[in-house]
């Protein structure tokens, strides 16, 4: 059964203006520069897909976004709303899930649910009525009456997710919405958002995975220290590293930076190396077949062991490998935080 979720879009009134529009958006914390004037466009009824390492810049423009932070520079709006002027009203036309349930752990699911109705001033018939029906459509009807504290973590962000369609928003954000969940829960989850979509909500949805941004998102914004560094579909962005991508892995790891210094002394492309895999990409663009030949000869020379010699395509990884140098799901818990960017930039804003 497709979720319903019959959003008021009055306030967006249909007349082709981006659902989410951000122009020039700054925000620092004391000398770091959380976002440093970033562009966002999203089309009503479409998903972009903001794509970063923790501490890009994602959470603090959802913030910005859905009005729990001000700006400090530029402008947005939402739905037609101004984030800063319009808050209020703004309010009432968008939904957040974040990177962690906000659910009342001491309420069962249902109460959950209701609560959030009668904050919407849904009213108490009303809230039971949409309480049951997302339920119903996030398979948890069977723990409605369970407290959400004995919910496992794929139970809790499908119940995050239903209170955030409680009030039928025009444009949803989803802060990393299946950061910790099994690959089940993340597929189940990835259904349900395509279902949101094709009824014509908007939605906003940060990811540090390749995967999930390429299998949802209409368009994807590459965002890395607070600055949209690309912005397409996930295949223009591919189009951007250009042809085939040659990969190998270096057997010991201490030789990897004599490994790297070979491939620059052949020219054939730049390539990038993973200290922690032993892993060596080069884009190689159409050089061809012979190439790989040339890479084997070189590095067998240079007393270079290497395995899993081979081209493939490139991938999401591979776009943002060559536009930062450095991988999109980074260190753990390394948060979207003033000390999180701190640390990235080694100590300097």
């Amino acid at each position: 059964m497709a979720l319903q979720i019959n959003a008021d879009r009055s306030s967006s009134g249909g007349n082709g203006r981006p659902a989410i529009l951000a122009e020039e958006l700054a925000k620092s914390f004391g000398d770091v520069h959380a976002l440093a004037g970033i562009h966002v466009s999203v089309d009503q009824g479409t998903i972009l897909g903001l794509l970063g390492p923790n501490g890009a810049g994602k959470t603090t423009a959802v913030k910005i976004f859905t009005t729990l932070l001000r700006p400090d520079g530029g402008r947005a709006e939402v739905a037609g709303f101004d984030v800063v002027r319009d808050a209020d009203r703004l309010r009432g036309a968008i939904g957040l899930a974040g990177q962690y349930a906000a659910v009342d752990e001491n309420l069962t699911g249902r109460e959950n649910l209701e609560l959030v109705g009668i904050l919407y001033h849904l009213g108490k018939v009303e809230a039971r009525r949409r309480a049951d029906a997302l339920l119903e459509r996030f398979d948890l009807t069977q723990a409605a009456h369970r407290v959400a504290k004995t919910y496992s973590g794929g139970m809790r962000r499908r119940l995050d997710l239903a209170a955030s369609l409680v009030g039928r928003p025009t444009v949803l954000f989803l802060d990393e919405p299946t950061t910790g969940l099994d690959p089940r829960g993340r597929f189940g989850l990835w259904e349900v958002i395509r279902e949101i979509v094709e009824d014509g909500t908007t939605l906003l949805l940060t990811t540090q995975y390749m995967e999930e941004a390429e299998q949802l998102a209409h368009r994807i914004s590459v965002i890395d220290l607070g600055r949209v560094i690309a912005e397409g579909t996930a295949d223009e962005l591919k189009d951007q590293v250009g042809g085939e991508i040659l990969e190998f892995r270096v057997t010991d790891r201490t030789l990897i930076g004599d490994a790297v210094g070979e491939i620059f002394a052949l020219g054939i492309g730049s390539p990038q190396a993973d200290n922690e895999t032993g892993v060596v990409r080069v884009p190689v663009g159409g050089k061809g077949a012979g190439v790989l030949a040339d890479v084997a000869r070189r590095l067998d020379d240079a007393g270079i062991s290497i395995s899993d010699l081979a081209f493939h395509r490139p991938s999401l990884d591979d776009v943002f490998l060559a536009l930062t140098g450095h991988a999109a799901e980074e260190s753990e818990g390394e948060q979207d935080t003033p000390e999180g960017r701190q640390r990235r930039r080694g100590g300097s804003s």
